[in-house]
């Protein structure tokens, strides 16, 4: 039987809609065909100026363009590089908040006492009952609606060698992975939610990440975007040398238009290209607008599966087994549907509306004082730091998970306001009232963790 065969047999088996089924195998086709997913940095060029947040008009949003936007955001994951077992959006991020605490309350105050704009999670089979469940203390957040979420699909994993779906009778849970963020545009048409939102008369999408609490449906951006051509809007900011190793905007050489290139799909000998900031200048934040009458007449053009660029993961079926075979998980990103759009724009925005959270690094930032709370529930940036986020390296081997990362900041975490970077290494316990400026770096060259006292630490390294 051909691969392809038993891939749409397995995946109809387990419930997939045809969206889901013609998306992946035409991934699969290019995978066969010798598609290796790459951006060579001959292919593309640099992106120029762009349009700016700051420069765009000060109009007043009109309420018709509210009641015709609806908001998704990307809870499909476990924060499983984090050590987690559930959703990580319900991760304490500020005190007892969490991401859905802080999601909940943007919409109520972007809606101000009305029913719009709509409201959805895209959620994954493991995140969407506890999920849910959360979300009923905010029984205001389904007010109009008939649900409150549609379902990411899932996809085969397959044998590196033959790409037939890989069999793992040990765990048939780990037969599968999620095929990406780029899953949007299928999951949105085949759970019938992109027909269901064109007859309620929506016509614009807003869509970011759960644990970018950043990003808000901003009015400004809106109201330009309501008076715009614009059938796709990507945000982006400038790229700092934290972001080197994240995915980039670039033109394509052979017909200017805009695309992302991520880490994955960067051949080894443009790393370096890569991974220059002056370069390439911009990164996408994952804050995406769609005109969803564009997005509609695309799906159809392409017979209901987007023609998104190739993410290659080469991992092992089971994770924690070193010697379990070796497989392919196929993914796209969802930013990557910007080069099919005919009227595309990307727009550089303030660093206030990226602050996502992928490691215990990224955590740490976010509960210090580095971070603020905004009145309409926005986690940004101090103003004092000129968008700069504090560059953070935590010594995985004690920190990579959230529970040994709370062990370490239980008394609370280090003031980090002024703090230009911060490295930890070796086992510490942080005391309350410690605080960081300019570059600091703890080490316990020991394997017993020893306390870091509370004291203000400037421009040095504690040796403890």
């Amino acid at each position: 039987m051909d691969v392809t065969q038993s891939i749409a047999d397995k995946m109809r088996a387990a419930g997939q809609s045809e969206a889901a089924i013609a998306a992946f195998l035409q991934a699969v086709r290019r995978v066969q065909a010798g598609d290796d997913g790459y951006w060579r940095e001959d292919e593309i060029m640099p992106v120029g100026e762009l349009p700016r947040y700051e420069d765009l008009p000060p109009s007043a949003t009109p309420v018709e363009a509210w009641e015709r936007l609806a908001i998704i955001k990307l809870n499909g994951g476990l924060g499983s590089t984090m050590g987690m077992q559930g959703p990580k959006s319900l991760l304490p991020v500020k005190g007892d908040d969490c991401f859905l605490d802080f999601i909940a309350r943007q919409v109520l105050h972007c809606r101000q006492g009305r029913s719009s704009p709509r409201f959805y999670l895209m959620n994954s089979f493991n995140t969407r009952a506890e999920s849910l469940a959360y979300l009923r203390r905010y029984p205001a957040l389904q007010q109009g609606q008939d649900r409150l979420d549609f379902l990411q699909h899932q996809v085969p994993k397959l044998l590196e060698s033959s790409l037939a779906p890989v069999q793992w009778p040990e765990d048939p849970r780990l037969e599968w992975c999620p095929p990406g963020h780029g899953d949007l545009y299928a999951a949105l048409q085949g759970s019938s939610l992109l027909q269901h939102l064109l007859q309620q008369g929506v016509e614009l999408l807003f869509v970011s990440n759960a644990d970018n609490l950043g990003a808000v449906a901003d009015a400004r951006i809106l109201s330009w975007l309501w008076r715009s051509d614009y059938s796709f809007v990507m945000e982006v900011t400038a790229r700092t040398p934290v972001d080197a190793k994240g995915g980039h905007l670039a033109r394509r050489r052979d017909n200017g238009r805009l695309l992302l290139r991520e880490a994955s799909q960067c051949a080894a000998e443009d790393r370096a290209w890569f991974e220059d900031t002056e370069r390439h200048r911009f990164f996408n934040t994952n804050n995406l607008w769609i005109r969803l009458p564009a997005l509609a007449r695309l799906l159809e053009q392409h017979h209901g599966a987007l023609p998104l660029p190739l993410i290659k993961n080469r991992k092992n079926v089971d994770p924690q087994r070193p010697d379990s075979p070796q497989v392919l998980q196929l993914e796209s990103a969802m930013g990557a549907a910007i080069e099919l759009f005919d009227s595309a724009a990307a727009l550089v925005v303030p660093r206030t509306r990226f602050a996502p959270v992928k490691t215990t690094d990224d955590l740490l930032a976010v509960r210090s004082d580095a971070y603020a709370v905004t009145t309409d529930f926005r986690l940004v940036l101090e103003e004092a730091r000129n968008g700069l986020p504090p560059q953070i390296k935590l010594d995985a081997w004690y920190y990579r998970w959230v529970e040994d990362f709370n062990r370490a900041f239980v008394e609370g975490v280090p003031s980090l306001r002024e703090c230009q970077s911060l490295e930890v290494m070796g086992p510490c316990l942080f005391s309350s009232g410690v605080l960081c400026k300019g570059r600091v770096k703890f080490e316990n060259a020991s394997s017993t963790p020893k306390r870091v006292p509370p004291a203000v630490y400037c421009d040095t390294t504690v040796r403890l």
